[in-house]
């Protein structure tokens, strides 16, 4: 039986309603690790299964500090302590960041499964105790190995780089646009996999080998509009609190005249610029016409994780060609 790490962190997977049919008014962060044991003793016939609390909070509350230490921690629990895998409970929310700035991170090619639920525990129809069923199934399985971290919810499995929330409170919410899901958690407890991540990760990424003392560059993100003024560039440009800047563009990455504008002398102070795209899928490319700009193209990326890679860039790199060979390959 395979050795499993589960590091809780709250969210609605550890959530508790006021009535099983409260959906909406639920409080995160009531039940533990250890009560994920109690309640789903099946988990224990699956996997050798260690708790560890790292957390108790929504996921609107994590940040890069949480990433840092929990990439920290993984990697001795992998290394060091040889565990087998890793499963992740966390709040559905930011879930899909945690997942990608691990799978830049990370330095193993063992599992690591991030697992969230859509409904409370105590809710009737909760996806959270089968949810978390499956994310064990899947750390477990031999197949896992060497694909990344991974994001499972409703029977799916999908890459943390495509994978995104696309629903407020649908069971379906993880889902990853037209690249598809990697494989499935079958009804005989078989592990299906269809395809693997080919962009660089974990034990291949030039990030998993930084030692993080030093904290991540502060990047924004400003959501492009019908009319958008430029002012919330300017400000950021000028603050002297950022490093760089993620446009969600309309469409292919465009944005307003007086944005451009501002775009412009936000580059001109220093601040890189990512251009990426608000409509969620599709690859923003570069465009003549934005050539002054001198900004990255953010591929199919979507600007919350436009954000994580140009964070992790800029402790290596700053010269826009390396930055953009960054993109082109993660």
């Amino acid at each position: 039986m395979k050795k499993i790490k589960l590091i809780a962190m709250g969210g609605t997977i550890s959530a508790w309603g006021n009535s099983r049919t409260d959906l909406k008014d639920y409080r995160s962060g009531i039940l533990t690790g250890s009560d994920f044991l109690k309640q789903i003793p099946e988990l224990n016939q699956i996997a050798d299964l260690r708790i560890e609390q790292f957390d108790n909070v929504s996921s609107t509350e994590i940040n890069t500090t949480h990433w840092i230490q929990l990439r920290n921690r993984i990697q001795t629990l992998l290394t060091e302590d040889e565990y087998d895998g890793i499963v992740i409970t966390q709040g559905t929310n930011t879930l899909e960041e945690t997942a990608y700035f691990l799978h830049l991170t990370v330095p193993s090619e063992k599992p690591i499964v991030l697992v969230g639920s859509q409904r409370p525990f105590s809710a009737i129809s909760s996806d959270a105790q089968l949810n978390l069923i499956h994310a064990v199934r899947v750390a477990v399985a031999d197949e896992s190995h060497g694909k990344g971290v991974l994001v499972v919810a409703n029977d799916e499995i999908n890459g943390a780089r495509e994978v995104t929330k696309t629903d407020t409170y649908r069971l379906e919410t993880f889902q990853s646009g037209k690249s598809g899901f990697l494989g499935f958690v079958e009804p005989d407890n078989t592990i299906q996999y269809y395809r693997s991540p080919t962009r660089t990760h974990t034990l291949q990424s030039v990030f998993s080998s930084l030692n993080f003392e030093r904290p991540l560059p502060n990047i924004e993100i400003v959501y492009s509009y019908a009319g958008a003024t430029g002012e919330l560039i300017e400000h950021i440009a000028t603050c002297g609190k950022y490093q760089g800047l993620i446009m969600a563009g309309t469409g292919a990455g465009r944005f307003s005249v007086a944005e451009e504008n501002a775009l412009i002398k936000a580059r001109e102070s220093g601040l890189h610029i990512v251009r990426s795209s608000r409509v969620g899928s599709g690859r923003v490319v570069d465009i003549d016409h934005y050539q002054q700009l001198k900004a990255i193209s953010g591929d199919n990326l979507v600007p919350q994780k436009a954000r994580i890679l140009l964070m992790l860039s800029l402790l290596i790199h700053h010269q826009v060609d390396d930055i953009q060979s960054i993109f082109n390959h993660y």
